[in-house]
């Protein structure tokens, strides 16, 4: 599949470069990309997204003939997203100014774009035919951080890439509209490639060598330890179901297991399982109902927030369990709930409110406790859901 050809007078290709206090390597960037543009006749434009530099970074990519474009708001991902606004191609390349990049291999990604790809991603990593010049990246994110992540992207999101952390990519600018990018800083990569899978982009990847940083004067604006957590934290808001359901399902199983030994006080060898195992039961149903219910919720609030595509099971269920039904299973938890409670009340009264037989009224007092806080906390669900589905409808 092709893409429609250029209309005379319409730009084909944005590069974008962001740039924070790079004049020491921005102008060799600036040159690689209008060679290749020009050497290629690609109908194009270099745009530089100034991120406050205060070092004449501005002034020698004006020099140069790239368009400026001034970014106030700090970031890595707001100097994209200011410079790919202000962008006019119909594809966008974006890579860093440190001349870790090869702006020369424009014309590949160029060429995979025109092919009707969605997003071409640059590959450093051997693993996807890349090359790592000696020295050009740390070990320790060569060895663990890239691969980790890039694995992790794959096995989570099923992103079909090997280098989830590369600069160096191109894009459709109707697939970016899409996407409705909302990190501001170094995140802004990775949930390109996150959310680009989830709404089932098409992908192609491109082979590249990554070179030393040519920067001297300061060290690079990377933070291995931050910028990991919060590319690790990223992951994790963007799967929900692996932070919630999957662990509330699990606690909830746990649970059930518990109460299937205890209230039948069940024996193994010496070991009874009796109202302890009742409590740690009902905590596990209790935190894996909560668990379960924010996830519910956070899979709706992030589709309407644009941070994650829309979830049709999410949908089905809201509609299934609108807030009359999650009122109606609410009361009958509580009512249940209150009467053993009322039960094990009554047995205390028999005995003149003096002493209980310990493990016989607890087996009334666990579940019933357990059950008035489920029926509770349905009922708060049921009011949130129903706002949530609000929007919805």
């Amino acid at each position: 599949m092709r893409s429609e050809a250029c209309h005379p007078g319409e730009v084909e290709l944005s590069v974008i470069i962001p740039c924070l206090n790079e004049a020491e390597t921005l102008g060799a960037c600036i040159e690689k990309a209008q060679r290749a543009i020009g050497a290629n006749q690609i109908v194009g434009e270099v745009i530089v997204a100034d991120n406050g530099s205060t070092d004449g970074s501005a002034d020698i990519a004006d020099r140069m003939g790239a368009r400026v474009v001034g970014v106030p708001a700090k970031g890595y991902g707001n100097a994209l997203i200011g410079g790919i606004a202000a962008a006019r191609g119909r594809f966008v390349i974006m890579g860093d100014a440190d001349g870790s990049y090869d702006f020369e291999a424009i014309p590949q990604f160029l060429a995979r774009l025109r092919e009707g790809y969605d997003l071409v991603q640059g590959c450093r990593l051997s693993a996807g035919g890349g090359t790592i010049a000696p020295g050009a990246m740390p070990f320790l994110h060569r060895a663990v951080g890239n691969p980790l992540f890039s694995l992790l992207a794959r096995r989570w999101f099923d992103c079909p890439i090997h280098d989830v952390n590369c600069g160096l990519r191109g894009f459709t600018r109707a697939h970016y509209e899409r996407l409705r990018q909302r990190c501001t800083g170094m995140e802004f990569a990775v949930e390109m490639i996150i959310k680009s899978s989830l709404f089932g982009a098409k992908f192609a990847e491109v082979p590249i060598t990554l070179h030393v940083d040519g920067r001297t004067v300061h060290a690079p604006h990377l933070n291995t330890f931050r910028d990991g957590w919060r590319t690790l934290r990223f992951y994790l808001v963007s799967s929900p179901r692996r932070v919630f359901l999957v662990p509330g399902a699990g606690l909830i199983g746990f649970g059930i297991v518990a109460y299937a030994l205890a209230l039948p006080e069940v024996r193994l060898g010496a070991i009874r399982f009796g109202a302890h195992t009742l409590l740690f039961g009902s905590l596990g149903i209790l935190c894996g109902y909560q668990a379960i219910f924010f996830g519910v919720c956070a899979k709706a609030i992030a589709a309407q927030e644009g941070i994650l595509p829309e979830d049709p099971r999410i949908g089905r269920l809201l509609n299934i369990i609108n807030l009359e039904i999650g009122l109606i299973l609410a009361v009958v938890a509580l009512m249940v709930g209150l009467i053993l409670l009322a039960a094990a009340v009554n047995q205390w009264r028999l005995v003149q409110f003096g002493d209980l037989q310990y493990a016989r009224t607890m087996r009334l007092v666990v579940p019933g406790a357990t059950l008035t806080a489920l029926g509770f906390q349905t009922i708060l669900s049921a009011f949130l859901l129903s706002l949530l589905d609000l929007r919805r409808n």
